[in-house]
C-alpha cells in the first residue's frame, strides 16, 4: 500500500510537469538608463559662440552633488538650435545613452520648462509617431531677465495624453530618468 502511494504521489507529480505550458516567455527585463552627464549645446541662429548647459554626477548615486553649468548667460530675443547629449560616466569608456533615447524613440520624450518667460521651446525631432522626442529643439529667448530653465527626460511618457505632444508634463506620466534645473540670465 505504501509502495501504491509513492507511485501515484509521483505519477501526479509527473503528470503536473508535462502538463505545464512551456509557451511562456518571460517577460525580458529591461534595465533603466543611467545618465551621470546631460550636455546640452546651444547654437545661436545666424552665428556666434555656442552656449552650454551641463549637468555631470560622476558619482552617480554617490555622495557628491552633481556639478552644475551656474549661471546661464543667454542673448535676449535670440533663437538658439539645442541639441542633447547623455552619457554614463560610470562605465568605462563612457556609455553614449543618447544612441539609445533614438532607437526607443517612442519610450521617450524631454520638457523643456522656463520660468519668468524668459524662453520658449519648440521640437525639432520626431519618433516613428509622429510624436517628439527632444533631443532637437529650439529655444527662443525674449526680453532681458532672469529664470530658470528645467530639462527633464522622461522614460515612456504618454504621448497621446492632452498636452503632452505641445511639451506639456503635466499629464506626462512615466518615470523620470533625469531632471536638472538651470539658472539663467538672458542679457
Amino acid at each position: 500500500m505504501k509502495n501504491l502511494k509513492i507511485i501515484l504521489i509521483l505519477s501526479m507529480l509527473i503528470g503536473s510537469f508535462i502538463s505545464c505550458d512551456n509557451d511562456d516567455t518571460p517577460t525580458p527585463i529591461v534595465e533603466e538608463e543611467v545618465i551621470t552627464t546631460m550636455t546640452i549645446t546651444l547654437s545661436p541662429v545666424g552665428g556666434g559662440s555656442d552656449v552650454i548647459m551641463q549637468t555631470r554626477d560622476t558619482d552617480g548615486d554617490g555622495p557628491n552633488p552633481p556639478v552644475v553649468t551656474d549661471p546661464v548667460n543667454l542673448t535676449a530675443n535670440t533663437t538658439y538650435n539645442g541639441s542633447i547629449e547623455l552619457l554614463n560616466e560610470l562605465e568605462t569608456p563612457a556609455v553614449n545613452i543618447t544612441e539609445e533615447v533614438e532607437e526607443e524613440d517612442e519610450e521617450h520624450q524631454f520638457f523643456f520648462v522656463s520660468t519668468n518667460s524668459i524662453a520658449t521651446f519648440s521640437y525639432s525631432d520626431m519618433d516613428g509617431n509622429g510624436n517628439p522626442i527632444g533631443l532637437s529643439f529650439t529655444l527662443t529667448t525674449g526680453a532681458a531677465g532672469t529664470g530658470t530653465v528645467t530639462v527633464t527626460l522622461i522614460h515612456e511618457p504618454m504621448k497621446s495624453a492632452s498636452g503632452v505632444s505641445s511639451g506639456d508634463i503635466t499629464n506626462a506620466g512615466g518615470e523620470e530618468d533625469i531632471a536638472q534645473t538651470f539658472n539663467v540670465v538672458v542679457q
